[in-house]
């Protein structure tokens, strides 16, 4: 089998130098079994372009860091590979946060603003110790909790949702994904009403305009749209209405 002659066009851009000008630049590599995005950016980066800014860690879709649109599409350059693709590969950085240079974003700075907004960690109740936090589930309930935990926080929800282009204070599908996984614990003192609270309003449930786009591209396949679904039905149930948009 012959190996093909790649064409990668990647977006190149470092804000905090002022002679820098958006730009795409190409570069060519012949293409080897089993190559991944992330092999190929390695190997311009060694051999071509010292300078190409991107981001990884784990090289194995665990970590996210390595999320950028493919071709137009949100995806992960480590589990993306060459031979999946056209041999004219386009790459840029996801949209919606701060960009760092070329291929790589904030996504840490983002993340992190919406769990703080959301309380995005576990509320124990005041009589909770530690036999009480580690106290058996049934796996039915454990393996539902697990499965919200999947998230990576990689972004590419937040790169291909609509709202999130549209309104900076939108916290995504990941945001109401972790409302939904510690409304799931049993351990979290937390009513429903201040769950809702948090996601009440255009920012939040009331801003999803369900087209897919989150659960299309999750690199983990998570159920996104059926938890911000299920969130809605909870709210109906207790009457609950959009806050007013502040």
């Amino acid at each position: 089998m012959n190996s093909r002659s790649l064409t990668f066009n990647v977006f190149r851009h470092n804000p905090r130098d002022a002679a820098s000008q958006p730009r795409v630049v190409q570069y060519q590599l012949e293409e080897t079994p089993g190559m991944t995005l992330f092999i190929a950016l390695t190997r311009i980066r060694e051999t071509l372009d010292p300078g190409l800014n991107f981001d990884f860690v784990c090289r194995a879709g665990i970590c996210g860091s390595c999320a950028m649109v493919i071709n137009g599409r949100p995806g992960l350059a480590c589990r993306t590979l060459t031979a999946e693709l056209p041999a004219d590969i386009r790459l840029f950085p996801l949209p919606g946060f701060e960009l760092i240079a070329d291929l790589s974003v904030n996504t840490g700075k983002w993340m992190r603003g919406m769990s703080e907004r959301l309380q995005a960690w576990l509320h124990p109740r005041e009589t909770a110790d530690i036999d009480a936090l580690e106290a058996r589930m049934e796996p039915d309930l454990a393996e539902a909790i697990y499965e919200l935990d999947r998230c990576i926080e990689c972004g590419c929800c937040v790169a291909g949702c609509g709202t999130a282009q549209m309104r900076p204070d939108f916290v995504g599908a990941v945001g109401m994904n972790k409302i939904a996984r510690f409304r799931l614990d049993p351990r979290d003192a937390r009513s429903d009403a201040e769950f809702f609270d948090l996601v009440g309003d255009d920012s939040g449930i009331f801003g999803c305009m369900s087209l897919l786009g989150c659960h299309d591209v999750c690199p983990k396949a998570l159920p996104l749209q059926t938890q911000i679904a299920y969130l809605r039905r909870g709210m109906a149930r207790q009457g609950w209405s959009a806050k007013p948009a502040s």
